[in-house]
């Protein structure tokens, strides 16, 4: 039997992202970002998202032309800047927004397509990520609405020590977005250096993962060894057009003068 995960089109593949979902999104700043599949989204109705993700795109671009639209309404991140709305949005009281070390967010969403529904980590003990009262939205009148909960710490032995650790969850989602450089129709994902970045880990945490790649080959034409998510987490695959592909949007350009 032959396995053929290609969709016709971006709008076709995540036709079924309907109001309330969540979505583990692929990309660190604006690199690696699975913005045709963002534009798609754009284009329907669905609201009410919950979306997981390093950051949420810039003024414009990326995430942030939903966050625009008033489309997201919660946020797993570890990191608000250069995205202006972003941050007026959440000092706004219009967005929730869970603040989360940026290690503690990769193991989550690692921690969601390994099977694992919990772990212990350093990372945040005595702060208010562990402790609560982190902020995650803000009334109209600037005054704090809705704060994290407390989280279980446990110390465990650590070089003859006893040191605390705090219980994080793993963060499933029902939609992994992600961009890879090559992909073939059985789903299977190579990502271009740092375009790496959240990529697997997204396309792991998703229950149902859309992939827009760059560039389509057959079956057997990746070598197994280069492969960085296997297709067995990639259920939608989506070719880009050449347009697409040249599309990429730059944070930061930074010249200098020829010596």
């Amino acid at each position: 039997m032959t396995i053929d995960k290609t969709v016709a089109s971006a709008d076709e593949a995540v036709a079924d992202i309907t109001d309330g979902a969540s979505l583990a999104v692929g990309g660190f700043g604006l690199s690696g970002v699975p913005i045709v599949l963002i534009d798609a989204l754009s284009r329907g109705s669905a609201t009410d998202l919950h979306v997981a993700s390093n950051n949420c795109g810039t003024d414009g671009w990326g995430l942030g032309i939903l966050l625009e639209q008033h489309r997201i309404a919660r946020v797993v991140a570890s990191y608000i800047g250069e995205n202006k709305e972003f941050g007026r949005q959440y000092l706004a009281g219009e967005l929730e927004v869970e603040l989360t070390p940026q290690g503690t967010l990769a193991e989550r969403l690692r921690a969601a397509g390994s099977g694992i529904p919990a772990f212990y980590t350093p990372a945040g003990v005595g702060t208010w990520v562990a402790d609560g009262e982190m902020p995650w939205r803000y009334a109209a009148d600037g005054s704090v609405a809705v704060t994290s909960p407390p989280k279980e710490v446990r110390e465990f032995d650590v070089d003859g020590q006893r040191v605390p650790f705090v219980l994080e969850l793993s963060l499933v989602c029902d939609f992994g977005l992600v961009r890879a450089a090559k992909g073939d129709r059985h789903g299977n994902l190579v990502f271009h250096r740092s375009a790496r970045n959240f990529n697997p880990l997204a396309a792991m945490a998703g229950r149902t993962t859309i992939a827009e790649v760059e560039e389509l080959v057959e079956p057997g034409e990746i070598d197994p060894d280069d492969v960085h998510v296997p297709g067995i987490f990639v259920h939608r695959v989506v070719e880009l057009t050449g347009e697409q592909i040249t599309t990429k949007h730059i944070e930061k350009r930074t010249t200098r003068e020829n010596s």
